[in-house]
């Protein structure tokens, strides 16, 4: 079962006291610090688990939750056609290992999203 929150990890403390521009039970969506895109929100389940690849972690009603968030998410900012990215380990480019959803809409700075995208490799 997830950690209900790990008190070292910068995303639990935004879960908990964050500047929040969507909050569900159990989830809330923040701005990142450093947009790559017009629209950079990142989704957040509220309990902590590190990647995608623990995603087992959440029972199935609560993934559900976290997908049909993830959407809301986009559609309440406006976003009719946008990327959803999970960067799952060190490889991929995850930095913080909260488990973690970037919705990236509108215009992007395409050569800092490749960077994003490549930067592991």
């Amino acid at each position: 079962m997830p950690s209900p929150r790990d008190e070292s990890c910068l995303f639990c403390r935004l879960v908990a006291e964050g500047d929040h521009v969507a909050r569900e039970d159990g989830f809330v969506a923040i701005r990142d610090i450093a947009p790559i895109a017009e629209t950079h929100l990142l989704v957040l389940p509220e309990r902590h688990v590190d990647t995608f690849r623990e995603v087992d972690a959440f029972p199935d009603d609560e993934s559900g939750r976290m997908l049909r968030f993830v959407a809301r998410t986009a559609r309440d900012a406006g976003l009719e056609d946008y990327r959803v990215l999970v960067n799952v380990g060190a490889g991929a480019g995850q930095t913080v290992f909260h488990l973690h959803w970037h919705v990236l809409g509108g215009r992007w700075d395409a050569e800092r999203l490749n960077a994003a995208l490549l930067e592991e490799r």
